[in-house]
């Protein structure tokens, strides 16, 4: 497992920016909590998570939509399970 460089983490925070506070609150809260154990498999899946539009992120973290299509992956769903436990 490579560690992420100061590049990388600041590049993900900066793609982990959202329209809406809520989407924010969690992914920093994810972020600040996980961001070093990451791998480049969920900095992958953070990157396509991270292109939902603002009110479908919000529905999947908050559990009101699954994810589908394109965002339907084992590693996503994985991902947004630790952060709805958060």
């Amino acid at each position: 497992m490579r560690k992420l460089s100061d590049l990388d983490r600041a590049r993900l925070r900066w793609r982990a920016r959202r329209g809406l506070l809520e989407n924010d609150l969690i992914i920093t809260r994810f972020l600040d909590q996980y961001e070093a154990e990451l791998t480049d498999v969920d900095v992958a899946a953070l990157t396509l998570l991270f292109e939902m539009s603002d009110t479908d992120l919000l529905d999947v973290l908050l559990g009101r939509q699954e994810p589908s299509g394109v965002y339907d992956t084992p590693d996503i769903r994985r991902l947004v399970a630790v952060m709805q436990k958060l």
